[in-house]
């Protein structure tokens, strides 16, 4: 481990202590203003993005955030309110400001702290803080590159949106008045690039990305420009479909997003609003028999990994899907209560959740079985019902015949209803996305209409 890493995770650790006493502070001053009990949350933020189009600099921007929320109950009765400035005058005046909203607001007999047992005793070390020592200067000199590599790709890449390097750290501190105080510093890292591609008067533009904990773990620089280049020449000659029904392929970076709405509608919020359309689905075959979805928030370096939810519950391995069954919600300590369950240690979030078919089909498998439909690379628009189920988005991608890629489509429309989308999924690839907080391959669903001339 080098010297100037070594040194950054003392720095950091020096920011815990003092971040831990802000909060110490804030739960003081709650109990001293009456509150029966309190929490505080405390963040400082900091990051540099950098972005170059056509080898020159667009945008160098630094970030630096500082926060303080604190929430405080009188009875079942709560106030919350924020601050970014940590002086003790500002915490006190916070503290001040969420103690009057409490007087004002009805009680709730949901209100409260998380229960006591569920809270983290141990927070074990998940290798989330990788510090990038780069310079604006380099960061500039990766972006050339990574641009200058997929622009060399084809006389035909006219054109960029430009690419983009991201290093971003944080520490994280939270507290309540049960005696839970415990934080943990973490880092998070990008290289991106937006290409367009010109042949005649057809233009297409696509991207490439990598992201990572480790800035060790990022795809090289000419690699994405090259992946960007190849994507967006992929493209040229796209053509429009006449509505048909056919089978449909996710590609696995969108294939996330689709699990991403039956996240959302069996989150313990949607459940017990009643505004989901998998209500009560709790115990009921959602998906078909192969397949398993699995929650590990303690994964090194996963981009979703925390030993402990946003209010201070220890973070645990869930087998959330079983042979296409739904186990459980998605809870925090509220509405885990509004339902007369208990919390799951989801509140702000899941952590990494992992899609398992128990096959190993290659992503050529699956255009394979799919035969004849399209693929999906692209999609636009956020016509989604989450009530309902009912879908319907922008998309582009290419057709595929006899389990080959066709020709490039675009200017289309694919809707269906997410139940039936999640009951008819025919296979989830090998090529898993590891880059979100949903590990997935690609997605097969069965038939999907698509809307085109």
């Amino acid at each position: 481990m080098s010297q100037q890493v070594v040194a950054s995770r003392q720095v950091d650790a020096s920011r815990i202590s003092e971040l831990k006493q802000v909060v110490a502070s804030a739960l003081a001053e709650a109990q001293s203003a009456g509150a029966s009990q309190a929490e505080a949350d405390v963040s400082l933020q900091r990051g540099l993005t950098v972005t170059v189009r056509l080898g020159e600099v667009d945008t160098i921007e630094y970030h630096r955030d500082r926060g303080l929320s604190v929430t405080v109950y009188f009875g079942q009765s709560k106030g919350s309110a924020s601050t970014a400035d940590l002086r003790p005058s500002a915490v006190h005046e916070t503290v001040r400001k969420a103690s009057a909203i409490a007087q004002h607001t009805a009680a709730d007999p949901c209100a409260g702290l998380a229960d006591p047992q569920a809270l983290a005793r141990e927070i074990p070390d998940l290798d989330l803080y990788h510090h990038w020592d780069i310079e604006p200067e380099q960061a500039v000199q990766l972006a050339r590159e990574c641009e200058a590599a997929g622009l060399a790709c084809d006389l035909r890449l006219k054109n960029s949106e430009g690419a983009t390097v991201t290093t971003h750290s944080g520490v994280r501190v939270h507290g309540n008045s049960l005696g839970f105080l415990a934080g943990f510093p973490s880092t998070s890292h990008s290289l991106s690039c937006a290409l367009v591609a010109q042949e005649r008067q057809d233009m297409q533009r696509d991207y490439w990305y990598s992201v990572s904990r480790n800035p060790g773990a990022l795809e090289s620089a000419s690699s994405i420009g090259r992946r960007a280049a190849q994507r967006a020449l992929r493209r040229l000659g796209a053509r429009q479909l006449s509505t048909r029904r056919a089978p449909v392929l996710y590609a696995p970076e969108l294939a996330r997003g689709v699990f991403g709405h039956f996240i959302g509608a069996i989150s313990g919020t949607s459940q017990y609003r009643r505004s989901s359309f998998l209500l009560n689905a709790a115990g009921q075959a959602v998906f078909p028999c192969f397949l398993n979805i699995v929650e590990r928030p303690h994964l090194l370096q996963g981009l979703a990994s925390s030993p402990f939810d946003a209010e201070g519950v220890a973070t645990r391995d869930r087998d959330l899907v079983s042979g296409g069954v739904l186990q459980g919600y998605v809870l925090g300590s509220y509405s885990a209560r509004k339902l007369g369950l208990t919390t799951t240690g989801n509140a702000g979030g899941i952590h990494n959740l992992m899609v398992n078919s128990g096959e190993t089909g290659t992503f050529e498998d699956l255009l394979q079985r799919m035969g004849t439909g399209l693929y999906v690379t692209e999609l636009m628009g956020q016509g989604v019902n989450a009530v309902t189920g009912d879908y319907s988005r922008g998309a582009s991608g290419f057709w595929v015949e006899n389990g080959a890629l066709a020709y490039p489509v675009h200017e289309v429309t694919i809707a269906g209803n997410l139940r039936e989308m999640l009951r008819t999924i025919v296979a989830v690839g090998n090529d898993v996305d590891v880059q979100g907080a949903i590990r997935t391959g690609s997605l097969l669903i069965e038939a999907m209409t698509i809307a085109g001339q």
